[in-house]
């Protein structure tokens, strides 16, 4: 079936289509719709963000759904609030010529009682993220009843979010008799459990990998050393002076950290991610749309259902571990027929990640040198002269203080007045970038670098610190611990080697392995972040095929035991304990 038409919709639903601009169906709508409208079988698809997923279900449902009916027949459930409002938006629109739909969104962070008004004006479609939707539920003003449509949206994002309890028990409350229809990108082992669980041998299909890189979109990338990530943003930041631009992490604590960072360095910046409310997202979401902010610090999920058509670039603070995030991230610029540019800070370690990305967006990525101070100092002040050229004078307004003016300044000349209009922005700039040093890794400057720079890189990669000989005292200053003194007043001699103090390791093992794409560097990152204040040592790391054999200092065995207990990867449930010891046969 190639187009909407062939496929036998009702006229109200073609007709609206038409007006939106849509005459085909995307891979997995044309692969969902037909399933979904001619049988009752339960159906998983498999699709990534952005590939046309609320059509492949909101389409089928309104075409099927019995508007005369006040009962809730369809509930989708989706992992954000923003996603929530852009889904019901998307409904509306599909179902804008059948005035009898009723669509209504149900999120947390806004007014339960405004929310539960809207459940009483009877609604046929209810659009929910799991918390507030079970709520609802447990407070009998959402009735499920007569549900004939389940639709869980992006389910492994739900369920790497913390949502599996909730998800559980809305499952639960539903009737046995329904179509479920599950739309993720990946299958990890808790979505196959709860397939196994909750639905009835459904129709699997995957839409084509249609995610490509847009045409309009060049990438480009800057190799630093890790530790000065946060310098080269800045320089990138000053070195294009009109960017409006989304900077994507990986941490909701990342996020903050780098926004409020910018923000009292005086740079437009704001950030997005999942600790603010309904109102603050609301509200930073709506100056960056009206470009009263010029930066938003966001992480993936906190992004979706932000939609900018006029983003100049993309910038990865760190390049994210799934291609097609990178592909759904750079994917936001370079829209509606303009050019947009998409960049990644990348350290030395990570050229094969970005030989895959290559490979998977089809394009070249191009290295670009961080700009230096001179540079940067260059651009802003031909920036500054752009500005005054093109400033818009009301003569009306500025005639009457011209004469003091010019008075004040008469004993200037032409090129000293200029020198002197440009230096009142220009002179921060040249102070700033005074004796600034170059911050490009190139193949010659990798090989010159000093032995504790390289170490340090090393450290940063890993994402921790190697334990030190010296700690800093209040004032900021490095003191040597007091060495103990020998009889005759001398210090003993610092120990070395076999005379340092032997750490008793003992063996633990974590439940995953290879096949949740698990590393060494995973365990050790996972380590800092449950146990950021412990200086715990790590020996031997084992990675197997469904779980890691790892050593730890044995003294912080229970510690590791409790800190694991709350921990997930990629939506799966982290447990750690300490291995068991075999028998030995007699």
């Amino acid at each position: 079936m190639t187009t909407f038409q062939e496929m036998g919709l009702r006229k109200e639903i073609l007709r609206a289509l038409g007006e939106m601009g849509f005459e085909k169906p995307t891979s997995i709508q044309s692969k969902a719709i037909p399933v979904i409208t001619t049988s009752t079988q339960d159906f998983i698809g498999r699709a990534q963000t952005g590939t046309g997923k609320t059509g492949a279900f909101g389409i089928p449902i309104l075409h099927q759904i019995d508007p005369a009916s006040e009962d809730v027949q369809a509930l989708i459930l989706c992992p954000t609030r923003e996603l929530c409002l852009q889904i019901t938006k998307e409904i509306q629109n599909f179902s804008q010529h059948i005035p009898a739909i009723k669509v209504v969104p149900v999120y947390g962070g806004s007014s339960m009682d405004t929310q539960i008004y809207a459940l009483k004006n009877k609604a046929q479609i209810v659009v929910g993220t799991p918390g507030r939707t079970l709520d609802m539920v447990n407070r009998k003003r959402l009735k499920l009843d007569n549900l004939r449509w389940l639709v869980l949206d992006e389910a492994d994002e739900m369920l790497s979010m913390g949502f599996k309890d909730d998800m559980d028990a809305i499952l639960a409350s539903t009737p046995e008799e329904k179509q479920t229809l599950l739309f993720s990108a990946t299958l990890p082992k808790g979505i196959r459990q709860m397939v196994k669980t909750y639905m009835h041998d459904p129709q699997e299909v995957a839409a084509e990998q249609t995610q490509t890189g847009a045409d309009n979109v060049t990438h480009h990338y800057y190799e630093v050393a890790a530790r000065d990530r946060y310098v080269a943003i800045k320089r990138i930041l000053d070195a294009h002076p009109n960017i409006y631009a989304i900077v994507f992490c990986r941490t909701r604590a990342e996020t903050k950290e780098i926004a409020e960072k910018l923000s009292k360095e005086g740079y437009n910046s704001d950030a997005l991610h999942g600790d603010l409310s309904q109102q603050q997202r609301e509200y930073t979401m709506s100056r960056f749309r009206s470009k009263s902010l010029q930066l938003l610090i966001a992480t993936d999920v906190a992004a979706r259902g932000l939609d900018v058509n006029d983003l100049t670039h993309v910038i990865n603070y760190n390049l994210p571990d799934d291609p097609d995030t990178y592909i759904h991230r750079s994917g936001r610029t370079g829209r509606a027929h303009r050019k947009g540019i998409s960049v990644s800070i990348i350290h030395s370690r990570e050229h094969n990640r970005l030989r895959d990305l290559e490979r998977r967006v089809g394009k070249s990525f191009e290295k670009k040198l961080v700009p230096t101070g001179q540079e940067i100092c260059e651009k802003q002040l031909y920036h500054l002269v752009d500005k005054v050229e093109n400033v818009e004078v009301d003569e009306s307004q500025i005639a009457k203080f011209l004469p003091q003016i010019h008075n004040k300044l008469s004993w200037l000349d032409r090129d000293e007045l200029i020198k002197r209009f440009m230096s009142i922005e220009f002179n921060q700039f040249l102070s700033y970038y005074k004796d600034s040093r170059d911050i490009n890794i190139t193949s010659r400057r990798k090989d010159d670098r000093g032995k504790k720079d390289r170490q340090k890189d090393r450290r940063d990669d890993r994402g921790r610190r190697e334990d030190r000989d010296t700690r800093k005292n209040r004032d900021g200053k490095f003191e040597r611990p007091e060495r103990k003194k020998r009889p005759d007043g001398r210090p003993e001699p610092a120990k070395r080697g076999a005379d340092r103090p032997k750490v008793t390791f003992a063996p633990m093992v974590i439940n995953a392995g290879s096949v949740n794409k698990f590393s060494p560097k995973t365990l050790l990152t996972l380590i800092n972040q449950y146990l950021p204040d412990q200086e715990a040592q790590i020996g031997k790391i084992d990675v197997q095929f469904s779980h890691t054999i790892f050593d730890v200092d044995e003294a912080y065995q229970e510690q590791v035991v409790r800190a694991f207990k709350k921990a997930k990867y990629k939506g799966l449930k982290l447990s750690v304990d300490p291995m068991k010891k075999k028998k030995k046969k007699r």
